[in-house]
């Protein structure tokens, strides 16, 4: 079976704006790019990633296809199209269909000032263009002013396939649950709702979280989800505020580690294999 990383990031501030991105962030404020996790993905066995828009630009979508033909290991990118201007998210798809690795987009939608932004009328007509293509949407569905909107989403557009990034940062530094755990609930009773188990680390005290921290809201989401709608990621380099990749790993591991076998292989690569139709 496949190890898939289903959620990474590079980015490379000579040839892409990221303006979210500032010194506040301290050791990921730099240009960060495949070398640097190639050896990474050799030590913990990973076969492929998924390279995850990084800005809402043509250009870091550009870059990442750039990223995936020199490298082996990526398997698929989630780039970005105006959603919330249908006309021209269909020439853009039309155009990047026509690239093997482009498998899905994604939208900064906590970066925008409406938390209610992805229900807007424009913007579900813009995924409904994506799901014309077969491609899947990634939702940055960081809780608790976005999971919420995930249920509409997959009435409005139920051919389209919807992975909800992170588990929406569920309050694991808190030790909660409460809405989350309701709001999450609500989601996976769509069938067309994958999640994935990847950022969880930073949503945990930064300098002390273990795999017993995370697991049971990954518990929980196999409970709502089963392993089958659930894929690991690593969120790096972003993983890089709260340890590091080899740490991520060996926890998320140790976390599901009761898990069956069946279920591991899914949450580790067969999941994302079959979300982002990547062929080994």
């Amino acid at each position: 079976m496949m190890r898939i990383d289903a959620h990474q990031h590079f980015w490379h501030l000579e040839k892409v704006a990221y303006p979210w991105l500032d010194p506040a962030f301290g050791t990921i404020c730099r240009t960060i790019e495949a070398p640097e996790l190639e050896p990474l993905l050799k030590e913990a066995g990973i076969d492929k990633t998924v390279i995850v828009q990084a800005m809402n630009s043509y250009e870091d979508t550009e870059y990442m296809l750039q990223v995936a033909e020199e490298f082996d290991w990526v398997a698929a990118v989630v780039g970005w199209v105006p959603l919330n201007i249908p006309e021209i998210a269909d020439k853009k798809l039309k155009q990047f269909k026509q690239n093997p690795y482009f498998k899905g987009v994604r939208h900064l939608i906590h970066e925008e000032k409406d938390p209610d932004y992805i229900i807007r009328d424009s913007v579900i007509e813009g995924l409904r263009v994506l799901a014309s293509y077969d491609l899947t949407f990634d939702l940055v569905a960081v809780f608790p002013d976005h999971l919420k909107h995930a249920p509409r989403l997959a009435k409005e557009v139920p051919n389209l396939r919807i992975v909800i990034d992170h588990l929406a940062k569920p309050p694991i530094k808190d030790k909660l649950m409460g809405e989350w755990a309701e709001q999450l609930a609500r989601a996976a009773q769509f069938e067309n709702i994958f999640a994935k188990v990847s950022g969880l680390n930073t949503a945990a005290d930064h300098d002390n979280w273990s795999a017993e921290d995370l697991q049971p809201y990954i518990d929980y989401a196999k409970e709502q989800f089963g392993a089958d709608r659930l894929m690991f990621g690593s969120d790096w380099p972003v993983a890089n505020l709260a340890g590091d990749y080899g740490k991520v790993w060996s926890e998320t591991n140790r976390a599901i580690a009761a898990y069956s076998e069946a279920e591991r292989d899914a949450i580790l690569g067969g999941t994302a294999a079959k979300f982002y139709q990547i062929k080994s």
